[in-house]
């Protein structure tokens, strides 16, 4: 089994992953990631400055980080 490090700007980027991919979950199946922590939705709003209902703010948040090279694409709703 390898292991893989994340270091520095991975951390980041692999974390707005998981905020995305977390939010698809919400939004398609009604789902949280965890259930202490907070949902992906209001750390995407928060983080991001995003308004808007959940639909909204998932097709934003891809918007965003494929314009900024984050994912090459989104899946859609």
């Amino acid at each position: 089994m390898n292991a893989i490090t994340l270091t520095g700007e991975q951390i980041d980027t692999y974390r707005a992953q998981m905020i995305l991919q977390g939010l698809y979950m919400e939004v398609k199946h009604n789902m949280r990631l965890t259930a202490k922590a907070p949902t992906c939705y209001s750390l995407a709003k928060k983080e991001y400055g995003l308004k808007g209902n959940k639909v909204s703010v998932y097709n934003q948040l891809a918007q965003l980080f494929i314009e900024h090279g984050i994912v090459d694409k989104a899946r859609s709703l």
